[in-house]
């Protein structure tokens, strides 16, 4: 894998909502895909990780959740860049981790999602 990543989960509304943003907005240096659409293989990912969070691969790194966004995020522009690196810092991302598991466990009541979006109450990601 040469060009880096994003993998999100593309049955989500939310979240497929979420990818089209990025991609017409905030436009980085890097693929977005739907899992149900990535060589997981290829990628070095399981099924079980990008089911738990958003991921980001890159030679040499694969990064979930905040982490993951604050790497795409750091392969956009200035403004973008500046937010990557502000959510990379170790303080802040510790405290975006449970927002970030907040609103995957809610991510069927955030504009655009959809009861399809719900998590199972057995999914790994309602018991983090």
């Amino acid at each position: 894998m040469e060009h880096p990543t994003f993998v999100f989960d593309g049955d989500c509304a939310f979240c497929s909502s979420c990818a089209r943003f990025i991609e017409h907005r905030i436009r980085p240096d890097a693929d977005v895909v739907a899992w149900q659409f990535a060589d997981l293989e290829a990628l070095g990912l399981t099924e079980e990780q990008v089911s738990s969070a958003v991921c980001y691969v890159a030679p040499g790194r694969a990064t979930a959740g905040p982490v993951a966004i604050a790497d795409l995020l750091r392969r956009a522009g200035p403004v973008w860049r500046a937010a990557g690196a502000v959510l990379g810092l170790r303080p802040i991302t510790a405290l975006a981790w449970p927002v970030y598991r907040w609103v995957s466990r809610n991510r069927h009541r955030m504009p655009g999602g959809t009861a399809a979006c719900a998590l199972p109450p057995s999914h790994p990601a309602r018991a983090a």
